[in-house]
């Protein structure tokens, strides 16, 4: 039986994400301003072509996958990146999270996606917020870190977009944003899971660091429709 992390984006999207869904029941997909993430229930040539005849002509697509895919003609590759996918399933105590964390709301949406264009923790769009659960580092009213939640899929929770402001790096703010969404999400009894570019290997650290192991890989496919 496959595995719900085998696909996470087609389960979140049936069941935590269901609200933010679109499409049927074998293609599905978020609003562009939410994320550019599609899903199929199955990686099949005729999946493709459902989601083409679909998505509307203005919207990106970016698949995920446990393993290399042949993308069909139709559609034009923009960028291929490949990553891990990482879960935490260690029960043991870890520190709590120091109480200077602040949750993030619409009036900070313009300063969050500036900071995700500017260190590149993967797509983050006008809506991504709804995906719920972000918090920031704030040095007065400048937003200089944060993460959130992605994709909850079933019993699974993605942690996402954490990132730091280049000129605040090393001092430990991702490390409590990730203790935060790793509290909060064991509160509500969901393991954390996410994803991260291969070469990233100072997030690896220390996502291990706080009992990520790596559960698979993981191949990002951002296309758009050939007309």
């Amino acid at each position: 039986m496959e595995h719900i992390l085998d696909n996470p984006v087609w389960n979140a999207l049936i069941s935590g994400n269901k609200h933010l869904s679109y499409g049927n029941d074998e293609v599905r997909f978020f609003h562009r301003e939410v994320s550019p993430f599609v899903a199929f229930k199955e990686n099949t040539t005729d999946h493709f072509q459902i989601l083409f005849e679909i998505l509307p002509d203005d919207c990106p697509a970016l698949i995920v996958s446990p393993v290399e895919l042949t993308i069909p003609n139709s559609w034009k590759v923009l960028n291929f990146v490949k990553g891990i996918q990482m879960v935490c399933n260690t029960a043991t105590d870890m520190e709590e999270p120091k109480p200077n964390l602040k949750p993030l709301t619409i009036e900070h949406v313009p300063q969050m996606v500036a900071l995700a264009k500017l260190t590149n923790p993967g797509p983050f769009e006008s809506r991504t917020i709804e995906f719920g659960h972000y918090f920031g580092v704030f040095d007065d009213e400048k937003l200089i870190a944060m993460a959130g939640q992605r994709m909850h899929a079933f019993d699974y929770a993605e942690v996402s977009a954490v990132c730091t402001h280049p000129d605040y790096t090393g001092k430990g703010y991702a490390k409590q944003l990730m203790l935060q969404q790793l509290h909060r999400m064991r509160g509500i009894g969901v393991t954390p899971f996410l994803h991260v570019r291969t070469e990233n290997a100072r997030a690896i650290n220390v996502y291990e660091h706080l009992g990520f192991t790596k559960r698979t890989d993981a191949y990002f496919y951002f296309m758009r429709k050939v007309r």
